[in-house]
């Protein structure tokens, strides 16, 4: 955001926020991206409105088998996989107008530095113990597997794709042995159990101080319920001891002798990316994280990261006897599910960050659909129908109609110069209850965003837009009224005006680019959210500009029409795509053979023309560019079209 380096202020409210780091090896999903970036993107841009020092730390997270596993897959090396898909994260978060300070990486060498201190210093205060542990072998490529190298049928729910780390379906923590017929990823032999070494930490050894640490955190922090309930859950249970090495050869290095040949579990380290992170963006990081008098840390995740950032990591920080910012808010999410299924990136199910942008939908549309049915205290489901009805009759019937005809009205009947009134134009009570309306509405968004309730604020946000709509439909704001009662008139459209001015503001942090037309349109620049609505903020013979459209209406046909385009997984839409292009490319043969040859023209492609036949119908380059990229075989045929990238 800026070259100089936010730091946290004596004596002001500091924010420190971060969210879940994504792994690299896909790009993100809408689950991932509406329970941790957006969100954390939401709450910061709130905060820096409301005049609180904020920084917001992100990064992929490159370490681990993931990695691994998904390289192997690639036949690439695990750095060239992380060069490869770090800038797709950034490129898809760009797009759906997340503002990080900074968006890092953890294969750093601050990451080894720093993780590798708080190693030692766990290791120095007695709390890791080496142990010799029986981990799965496969003995067909020689090698141990790591617990995501190892699949499964899940023990207690019977889904038979089960990590040996985790159960994507039923989300219960695995040991690869615990699942039934394990076979190994890679070449599908079945793995046999064999002696290593590792090193533990002990979490039953450190239960007494994360248990009196959370217990205050929880309640000062108001948790998200679902943070709260994981966290009690495994205490309750009891901790165990945990080992936190790998036989890998991709992450942190262990900074112990005999140990040369394993890294650190990423389990472990992920957490520390945030500290790392920070310390590439500044070199002053100690201010962030060791300042916990006057720096407040909000973590927003999803569900399933809950106990690495409430008991192992804090548990290490408190482990290392320094002093640490630690959690304040946590902020989790439930899942959001994809028609009726479970959004995957290791299965490629659902719709990714690169297909929305795909679709032509401004970012600002998908950020309001995410927001408004953001998964806070059940799981939600992502709907094509709902979509569209969200930004018909939601956007576009509600903000964007207030907008609009207040601006338009202003263009056509004052010059687009806010007009002055009277203060004895507005002694109708109509007027003072309509300003109640408003700061109470703006006091309940206030108190939601402050305290992490993301979807009610924005539910207030609307409701402020419908009460300026239905204060402009009391007034009977038209021509009739600027001729019988110009004075009303004046009074009306300059409160509508003043209205846009702080919906532009409290829209903001939800669609960044719908506020900032609206501040364009008004000729004026953000106000900061403050308690009460300055409703004089646009003075009288201030000049706006002309009126411009914030919301464009979506076809019903379009729900179908994207369904059969994101259904399935991304590897069943590729190969419809590639099915499209190998008939596409035989018409386009048949054509030249027609014609005698292959001369440098346009292609043609049969269009139905609703009768019984077919007519021939050149495309333009524009639709050109949008066609799937053709197999081999029609490379010759359609050369010079323009090639759409597809995910893997």
């Amino acid at each position: 955001m800026t070259n100089t380096p936010v730091l946290p202020k004596k004596g002001q409210r500091n924010v420190l926020i971060t969210s879940a780091l994504p792994y690299v090896n896909n790009h993100p999903h809408l689950g991932n991206i509406v329970g941790s970036v957006l969100s954390a993107d939401v709450f910061a841009r709130f905060s820096r409105l409301r005049g609180h020092t904020t920084l917001y730390i992100c990064g992929t997270d490159e370490y681990g088998t993931a990695t691994e596993t998904k390289a192997i897959e690639d036949g690439v090396t695990p750095k060239e996989l992380c060069d490869k898909y770090h800038p797709l994260h950034a490129e898809v978060y760009r797009w759906f107008e997340i503002e990080f300070d900074i968006f890092g990486r953890t294969t750093t060498s601050q990451q080894t530095e720093i993780a590798q201190d708080i190693f030692l210093k766990l290791h120095k205060n007695g709390y890791m113990e080496e142990k010799t542990s029986t981990q799965p072998y496969c003995e067909q490529h020689s090698s141990f597997l790591a617990d995501r190298f190892v699949e499964g049928e899940c023990p207690r729910c019977g889904y038979d794709k089960a990590r040996g780390d985790q159960c994507d379906r039923c989300g219960h923590l695995l040991d690869p042995f615990d699942l039934i017929n394990p076979r190994c990823k890679l070449d599908g032999a079945t793995p046999v159990p064999r002696e290593t070494k590792h090193i533990h930490l002990l979490l039953d050894k450190l239960q007494p101080a994360i248990e009196e640490w959370s217990s205050k955190a929880i309640e000062d922090g108001a948790w998200s319920k679902n943070g709260r309930v994981i966290t009690e859950s495994w205490l309750k249970e009891g901790l165990q001891d945990r080992a936190i090495t790998r036989d890998l050869k991709w992450g942190t290095p262990i900074p112990l002798p005999g140990y040369e040949d394993k890294v650190l579990y990423v389990w472990f380290d992920a957490c520390i990316g945030y500290v790392s992170i920070t310390a590439n963006y500044t070199s002053e990081w100690e201010k962030w994280w060791r300042d916990p008098e006057n720096v407040k840390l909000y973590q927003f995740l999803g569900k399933d990261n809950v106990p690495f950032h409430t008991v192992i990591f804090p548990g290490s920080q408190l482990g290392t006897g320094d002093k640490w910012t630690m959690l304040n808010h946590l902020s989790t999410t439930e899942y959001l599910t994809y028609e009726n299924g479970k959004f995957s990136k290791s299965h490629g199910v659902g719709v990714f960050g690169n297909n929305a942008r795909d679709t032509g939908v401004p970012p600002s549309v998908w950020r309001y659909y995410l927001l408004s049915s953001r998964p806070e205290t059940g799981d939600t489901q992502f709907e094509w129908r709902t979509f569209i009805l969200k930004n018909n009759s939601e956007l576009l019937a509600n903000l964007g109609n207030f907008v609009n005809r207040l601006i338009k009205f202003t263009n056509a009947k004052f010059e687009s110069v806010v007009p002055e009134y009277n203060p004895d134009d507005v002694s109708d009570p109509i007027f003072s209850t309509f300003r109640d309306d408003i700061n109470g509405l703006l006091k309940q968004y206030i108190t939601d965003l402050e305290a992490v309730h993301l979807r009610s604020g924005l539910e207030r946000a609307m409701a402020i837009s419908a009460r300026g709509n239905q204060f402009l439909s009391d007034n009977k704001l038209d021509n009739t009224l600027l001729a019988q009662s110009p004075g009303r008139a004046n009074a009306v459209v300059n409160l509508g005006l003043n209205l846009v001015y702080l919906l532009a503001s409290l829209i903001s942090p939800y669609m960044p680019s719908t506020a900032q037309n609206m501040v364009e349109q008004l000729q004026t620049s953000l106000l900061p959210i403050h308690d009460v609505w300055d409703e004089t903020a646009l003075k009288g013979g201030h000049e706006i500009g002309k009126a411009r459209y914030l919301f464009t209406r979506i076809g019903e046909k379009k729900e179908q029409e994207w369904r059969e385009m994101y259904g399935g997984t991304q590897a069943e839409r590729l190969k419809k795509e590639g099915e499209k292009a190998k008939k596409a490319a035989k018409k386009a043969k048949s054509k030249a053979a027609k014609n005698g040859g292959g001369g440098g023209g346009e292609v043609g492609r049969g269009v139905d023309n609703g009768g019984g036949g077919k007519e021939e119908k050149l495309l333009s380059k524009e639709v050109i560019d949008k066609l799937p990229p053709p197999p081999e075989e029609a490379v010759a045929v359609e050369k010079g079209m323009g090639q759409l990238n597809v995910a893997d």
